[in-house]
């Protein structure tokens, strides 16, 4: 207790960690119930529209030059050269199965360099664009910050194909301008990263949410450098963990570490564990482990910020073969079933509502308070989940799970990886943040979880049984467009390439259209704070074609108490007592 005390008189506003707030689930091949490799991905922020994201296969003219924006932003960074030809990306998955997710952790602010052009988000895009396997990705995203520099702070990334998983933890080496006297051109003399990347072992699953999770790592391999390898022995199978060559040289002469390298950690070196880290971030890590393997009572002290060890380990065993319905459901955690259960405190309010508006943290009397930040959240622009499966052609293969919107109230639809083009409703420039379209899947899907934030605990049943409904349908009908696309794939690739394009275009189109009918149902249903009586989605009548009268549920004990002990016999009807 007095540990815990101690940590919450220093709780910091949270900076980096609140800006970019992602939650990222690994499972590898032999962790899931049909061999596929998975990585899911929830892009948390205030500031971020969710679409679906589509760049065609283009081969570029010789001398063809990119811009960089910054994702966080939208300001320029800076231009590179275009490869001779990218691959096709539908969201952050490539026509060859390569995913790619992020979560920010922030590390050391005095490390961000703001000379760099390569920023967070554009690093996932062209690893994307660039790279046939994930090992190619981690060489792309590498070379790209040695040679053009890293403009954000720390960030941890999942890059995954249909055979691997890995995490690639990176963060820059800050600014220290240097002048040649002859030519007075001047430089970043600490262009570049440090990182470090593993592969997470067969059978295993991991995650990271927005605080680094590498700490100790094997270097028995001797591999100190990802450019000092070609790409055959990066593609060696027994090679498991890459790192730069300066990692522990680098944090030396910055003074963060003085070993000698055997108990080097990358993340209590870059990135220091605080409190906000373990009870906002791994917090969410821990729920995830939790649901899906045994023994993690034994990290909750430390992920709830009370004790600072012994840390999580970076990838654990299931206790069962998972499939991307699970990752659905992790997603739409709120620590049910702990001491910390957003539907049980006063926060949540009468309708038992698990979701916290902001700021975050928050002061009274002088002192620093907090509300819990859970998997499950409002700001949450898109989720997905990438199925890598290896033994279908890649067309086929890879399907990505894509949702808008807060996770518990969204539906994943299953998005081809060769498929040509993105449906209208999902697509870029329909709307965005600041513009509203009835023809946009996240504004239709924002019209729902509004209803539903207000009315939760008599909406959230009809929300549930309505996704589950599309799940049970998309887990049938995808094996059933395997085997035609299959059958097509064999006679005329492009036509099979055709029929999952039309076959994912259909499901998302007819989400958005069914989903937009859901809420207007919704709004009769709850409309005023009444439940109209209904059967099947059918709202009763009398014989005579008159409404029925709504039903008004009771209120629960707890408020009562409250209530009373807060206004006294303010509300008391005199009379005698009811028994």
């Amino acid at each position: 207790m007095k540990t815990y005390k101690v940590f919450i008189s220093i709780i910091l506003i949270l900076s980096g960690v609140a800006a970019q707030a992602c939650t990222n689930y690994l499972v590898t091949k032999g962790a899931s119930a049909d061999g596929s490799t998975m990585i899911s991905y929830a892009g948390d922020s205030h500031v971020r529209y969710g679409n679906l994201y589509y760049f065609p296969r283009t081969t570029w003219p010789e001398g063809s030059m990119l811009t960089i924006y910054d994702r966080s932003s939208g300001k320029p960074l800076g231009q590179i050269p275009q490869p001779h030809e990218t691959y096709q990306v539908i969201g952050f998955m490539n026509e060859y199965q390569v995913s790619v997710g992020e979560s920010t952790f922030g590390g050391r602010t005095e490390l961000e360099d703001t000379t760099g052009i390569i920023d967070w988000g554009s690093i996932m895009f062209l690893a994307l664009q660039r790279s046939k396997t994930a090992r190619e990705a981690i060489r792309v995203m590498a070379e790209l910050v040695e040679q053009f520099g890293y403009y954000s702070s720390g960030e941890s990334y999942s890059i995954a194909d249909p055979n691997e998983a890995w995490i690639l933890e990176l963060i820059g080496k800050g600014v220290e301008m240097k002048t040649d006297k002859k030519t007075k051109h001047t430089w970043n003399g600490n262009k570049g990263a440090v990182w470090v990347a593993i592969r997470i072992p067969d059978g295993y699953i991991s995650a990271h949410a927005n605080h680094a999770r590498i700490t100790t790592f094997p270097m028995e391999n001797g591999i100190t450098s990802i450019s000092s390898l070609n790409i055959s022995k990066i593609n060696n199978p027994d090679v498991e963990v890459v790192y730069a060559a300066d990692v522990i040289d680098f944090a030396r002469a910055k003074g963060y570490y003085t070993g000698d390298g055997s108990n080097f950690s990358f993340s209590d070196t870059y990135a220091p564990l605080t409190f906000s880290a373990a009870r906002f971030c791994e917090l969410r890590v821990w729920a995830m482990f939790d649901q899906a393997c045994d023994g993690m009572d034994a990290y909750w002290d430390y992920a709830t910020g009370k004790v600072k060890s012994p840390r999580m380990p970076l990838y654990v065993k299931p206790n069962r073969k998972l499939t991307p319905r699970d990752l659905f459901h992790f997603k739409r955690n709120h620590l049910e079933g702990t001491e910390l259960d957003m539907t049980k405190d006063m926060g949540a309010g009468l309708q038992g509502m698990p979701y916290r508006w902001r700021p975050m943290t928050w002061q009274y009397e002088g002192r620093n308070y907090f509300h819990e930040r859970v998997t499950a959240t409002q700001q949450t622009a898109f989720s997905w989940v990438a199925q890598m499966r290896g033994w279908l052609p890649d067309p086929i293969g890879g399907v990505f799970w894509y949702g808008v919107d807060a996770a518990e109230f969204s539906v994943h639809v299953p998005f081809y990886c060769g498929m040509l083009s993105v449906p209208e409703p999902y697509a870029e420039g329909t709307a965005d943040l600041l513009t509203y379209s009835d023809e946009s899947a996240f504004w239709t899907f924002n019209r729902v979880a509004h209803l539903a934030y207000l009315f939760y605990d008599r909406c959230i049943g009809d929300i549930r049984k309505k996704q589950q409904g599309y799940e049970e349908r998309y887990e049938v009908w995808v094996p059933a467009m395997d085997v035609a696309a299959m059958s097509l794939l064999q006679k005329d690739t492009l036509m099979a390439r055709e029929l999952l394009t039309q076959f994912s275009h259909s499901l998302a189109n007819d989400l958005v259209k069914e989903w937009r009918e859901f809420g207007n149902f919704l709004l009769v249903k709850y409309l005023d704070g009444n439940v109209k009586q209904e059967e099947n989605g059918v709202f009763k009548r009398n014989r005579w074609d008159f409404p029925l009268s709504p039903k008004n549920p009771e209120f629960p004990d707890w408020w009562k108490e409250q209530l009373i002990r807060e206004t006294g016999d303010k509300f008391l009807v005199p009379g005698k007592e009811v028994h």
